[in-house]
């Protein structure tokens, strides 16, 4: 697990599975954030290629923390296995999901850092 930050963006890069271990390292790495009003957190799953139910856990309170904070939580790189657990139980309409890490940003300026519905 990478932990990167820099200004309002806080980066959070899983490796290879998040599931009931992978996921309990993405917690832990979540919870170690003292999230600040206006901060973009952004899961990188560009490393991760599977996830299992147990691994939406931590996304789901991942997202909660985050806006009860008035932060923004978004999901990029998205691999097909992992985007398929997303889309059947349909959490790709709950997060903001993004093609690539640069995409973020071209759409984040337009928005000022504004929370997600």
């Amino acid at each position: 697990m990478i932990l990167t930050q820099e200004l309002q963006v806080i980066l959070f890069k899983p490796q290879s599975s998040i599931d009931l271990e992978g996921g309990k390292t993405l917690s832990e790495q979540m919870a170690r954030v003292v999230p600040q009003a206006h901060q973009l957190w952004v899961i990188d799953l560009a490393e991760v290629n599977f996830m299992d139910s147990s691994g939406l856990v931590p996304l789901v309170k991942g997202l909660k923390a985050a806006r009860q904070s008035g932060c923004r939580l978004v999901l990029c790189n998205v691999q097909a296995p992992v985007r398929l657990i997303l889309e059947l139980t349909q959490l790709d309409s709950v997060f903001e999901i993004f093609p690539t890490y640069e995409d973020i940003f071209t759409t984040v300026e337009d928005k000022s850092l504004v929370l997600a519905g």
